[in-house]
């Protein structure tokens, strides 16, 4: 299986959670990327059942 795009931006992710006075382990952003990949093919899921070819909000 070949490896999946990361959908967040890592800086990003760490000043976000370091803005809230925690800290960020190694493996957090690995996994919210996999977590947006399963919310993403879900709303696609749902707009391609729609027969819409736009994702939008209300499809998450």
């Amino acid at each position: 299986m070949a490896k999946k795009e990361m959908l967040v931006v890592v800086s990003k992710v760490k000043d976000y959670i370091k803005s809230k006075k925690c800290m960020t382990s190694g493996e957090l952003p690995g996994v919210l990327s996999d977590e947006i990949h399963k919310l993403l093919d879900k709303a696609v899921g749902r707009t391609k059942a729609n027969k819409r070819s736009t994702v939008k909000g209300s499809d998450l």
